[in-house]
């Protein structure tokens, strides 16, 4: 079976094997940002997020921190627990985007095929660049390098034939790592990617494939993929792929918005519907305030409202737009919403999905 796979992988990267692609990955983005700005920062456990008496949590924390357990998207009150001496920032969203900015003005001396997803992470496509006589591990290490000298951070880096391998090759040696992976090399490499590195795998899906004893892309690559579909349905043939270190998406430069909301999370539980509509029209202004002056207006499909309860389940509910703009629909599907479960409410969410215009095709009349 496994020379099967090699013989049709080898054919494949004779086909798709010529794209260079870089992962430029930040590392500790906001705290680093905060380390070089702050010195006496730098061997201290740091992370930005709000207070611990707060319902608030981390947007990220530096190695430091990391040494405790602590991690993003985790609750500041926990992380206090875990690390008592940790030190929580507010943040500075101002200065990371300035630094964000510097970074891709690096990322544009090389190419523009870039494909940000967060102002410290983004692909480029360099197959087509001519510095360095187009050498992409050279090209990744000049960024590297300019992005410490100009911006005072560092970053990791991975290249690679595609971006499923990239992206996997830059979290490889964090931080201020760089790793590449060639075609020769690709197919051993990516036998040794645990499955909860592919995108899409969370705790429930990783559970699934440990029951069916996969742990690393090499257990997934011997497993029969009529069992993988039958677990896992459409999303079966995605993994079968990049199981193999097949991925042909391409960079894509620019990313439509798909929609525009606002969120809060409430420092209490609202315990009732009255409590959540009492709150509505702060959040509805607050939407009205990002909608000012962008001109979604003739984009917008959708009405959503998404609820998050105090047992962290959460539900969206959606409403096609028919006629003008109401608040009044935000009230019905709150209403709908909650009473999905009827518990207090920890975070609201209300926004409109964005459908993007299609192209005008113009209709030439005929010669007779």
């Amino acid at each position: 079976m496994l020379g099967v796979i090699l013989f049709f992988y080898t054919v494949f990267w004779c086909v798709v094997g010529s794209r260079k692609i870089i992962h430029i990955d930040a590392d500790c983005f906001y705290a680093a940002v905060e380390m070089r700005d702050d010195p006496s920062l730098r061997d201290r456990p740091i992370a930005i997020g709000g207070p611990a008496n707060t319902r608030s949590v981390l947007s990220t924390a530096n190695y430091a921190a990391r040494e405790f357990g602590v991690r993003s998207a985790m609750p500041t009150s926990v992380a206090m627990r875990l690390c008592p001496q940790l030190l929580v920032l507010p943040g500075n969203m101002a200065k990371y985007r300035l630094a964000s900015e510097q970074m891709h003005a690096i990322f544009h001396a090389f190419t523009h095929i870039i494909e940000p997803l967060s102002l410290d992470e983004a692909y480029l496509d360099v197959t087509h660049t001519t510095d360095f006589q187009g050498s992409a591990t050279r090209i990744a290490e000049k960024i590297k390098a300019q992005i410490f000298r100009e911006v005072g951070i560092t970053v990791s880096a991975g290249v690679a034939t595609n971006k499923f391998i990239a992206k996997v090759a830059s979290d490889w040696n964090k931080p201020d790592g760089l790793t590449v992976v060639t075609p020769e090399q690709q197919f051993e490499f990516v036998s040794g990617i645990p499955v909860k590195s592919i995108s899409g795998i969370g705790r429930v899906a990783q559970k699934k494939l440990a029951e069916l004893g996969v742990f690393y892309c090499a257990d997934l690559q011997d497993l029969d993929f009529s069992l993988l579909q039958k677990h896992f349905g459409s999303m079966a043939f995605r993994l079968s792929q990049f199981a193999l270190g097949r991925d042909d998406r391409p960079v894509v430069v620019s990313r439509e918005r798909k929609s525009i909301s606002v969120e809060h999370t409430f420092a209490k539980d609202l315990m009732d519907i009255k409590a959540c509509q009492r709150v509505l029209p702060m959040l509805l202004a607050d939407l009205k305030k990002r909608m000012a002056g962008r001109g979604y207006e003739a984009q917008l499909s959708k009405f959503y409202l998404k609820l998050k309860f105090d047992d962290f389940k959460q539900t969206t509910i959606e409403r096609p737009i028919k006629g003008k703009l109401a608040d009044d629909i935000f009230y019905e599907l709150l209403q709908q919403a909650h009473a999905r479960s009827l518990r207090p409410v920890r975070l609201i969410g209300v926004g409109y999905r964005i459908t993007p215009p299609q192209p005008l095709q113009l209709t030439l009349p005929l010669p007779s």
